[in-house]
């Protein structure tokens, strides 16, 4: 029986910190009913669903890429490359554990460079439980990354907008100029 690695990302849009991806290999008897799309989710929910996934998972593992290097291969690329450190590392504990057949299904239309065999899934994250539970643990796993970044830069509000696009991040962007985790070439950061 192939097992299905799912993988997906967190954080394209924002103007600062990681992009953060997850892949995620699921038992038969996994509580399923306890997954969706993590953008559909409370963040109770979602923090909850974090732990279960990550106890009862066969294989789990989340990936970054950090605003510089998005800044020099761009943020689609960036948020391929976490999706591929992801999914082979879950392939390689997969191995561990004696499992030798399983696919990767990546949420999108964009296939990410894994060395495994791949297809792609538009809105896979609300179709495929697999991807369901990537999603779930990139989104908790880069919104813990920003609420850090928020106690470091308290000035830019990261704990209320994790760094998206909002007038109060822009506002912030122009009073102080960027801080080390911006994407400065994203519209909006070093041309204010």
């Amino acid at each position: 029986m192939t097992l299905i690695i799912g993988t997906d990302e967190a954080g394209r849009g924002p103007l600062a910190g990681p992009v953060y991806a997850a892949a995620v290999a699921l038992p038969s008897d996994f509580p399923f009913e306890i997954l969706n799309d993590s953008k559909k989710m409370t963040e109770k929910a979602r923090l909850k669903a974090e732990s279960i996934i990550k106890e009862k998972a066969l294989a789990w593992a989340v990936a970054s890429v950090g605003p510089d290097e998005i800044d020099k291969i761009n943020i689609l690329n960036a948020a391929l490359k976490a999706m591929t450190i992801s999914c082979e590392e879950v392939a390689k504990k997969l191995k561990e554990k004696g499992y030798t057949d399983f696919e990767v299904l990546a949420d999108g239309n964009r296939m990410p460079p894994v060395s495994l065999p791949c297809k792609t899934v538009v809105k896979g994250d609300s179709k495929i439980h697999e991807i369901m539970a990537a999603s779930i643990l990139a989104k908790t796993g880069r919104d813990r990354y920003m609420l850090e970044a928020a106690q470091k830069w308290p000035e830019y509000g990261f704990e209320k907008h994790k760094g998206y696009p909002v007038a109060s991040h822009y506002k912030a962007i122009e009073k102080y100029g960027p801080c080390p985790i911006h994407r400065l070439t994203f519209k909006g950061v070093s041309q204010r």
